[in-house]
């Protein structure tokens, strides 16, 4: 789909309307994935997807907020299922931390 590839580099070069346009785009796509990557979590992750999706998107966006340079469309997408693996990775390591007794205050 070359209209997301567009909007990619648009957005990546500070175009906030690409960016608008991109998420609308990309937003139920990132949502089934998200769905699937829950799927096969244990049932003690809280997270629902909608909240995945949205943590992986401003991980995307990087802390300054500026949307990094994607190749294309496949790039992307395979960024961002990396961020949700990690975002789940963190979200399971803060619940065995807190089954441990750890994350107390020091």
């Amino acid at each position: 789909m070359r209209e997301i590839t567009l909007l990619l580099n648009a957005a990546a070069a500070g175009e906030t309307e690409a960016e608008n346009q991109l998420w609308e785009l990309v937003y139920a796509e990132l949502r089934l994935m998200a769905q699937r990557k829950m799927a096969l979590e244990s049932r003690e992750i809280t997270l629902q997807a909608t909240v995945l999706v949205h943590e992986a998107w401003l991980r995307l966006a990087g802390p300054d907020g500026a949307a990094a340079a994607w190749d294309c469309r496949a790039h992307f997408f395979s960024a961002a299922s990396e961020a949700m693996r990690r975002i789940l990775v963190d979200q399971s390591r803060r619940r065995l931390s807190l089954k441990r007794g750890g994350g107390g205050g020091g």
